[in-house]
């Protein structure tokens, strides 16, 4: 794993950015931690991206995430894929 930046999957829709970045500290140095939001309504999707200082840091903190119960709802975390082009 060469990338340090995160996929957050499955967040509860009213968990905020502050909140990704406390839940994830707590694994290491976070450089960002997003929640993401739709553009007219500015609600959460139930996604976000963080990501690590170092790669090491990002997979124990997939490790640590990944499939685990927050807000009564399973977590997916895995490496970020890049982003595809859109036309």
């Amino acid at each position: 794993m060469d990338n340090a930046k995160l996929y957050v999957g499955n967040l509860d829709y009213s968990f905020t950015s502050e909140q990704l970045n406390e839940l994830f500290v707590k694994v290491g140095e976070v450089i960002e931690a997003v929640v993401i939001t739709d553009r007219q309504t500015g609600r959460s999707k139930g996604f976000g991206f963080v990501t690590m200082a170092t790669p090491e840091l990002a997979q124990a903190a997939i490790t640590e995430y990944n499939g685990k119960e927050i807000d009564g709802r399973v977590l997916n975390v895995n490496e970020a894929r890049p982003r595809k082009e859109r036309f």
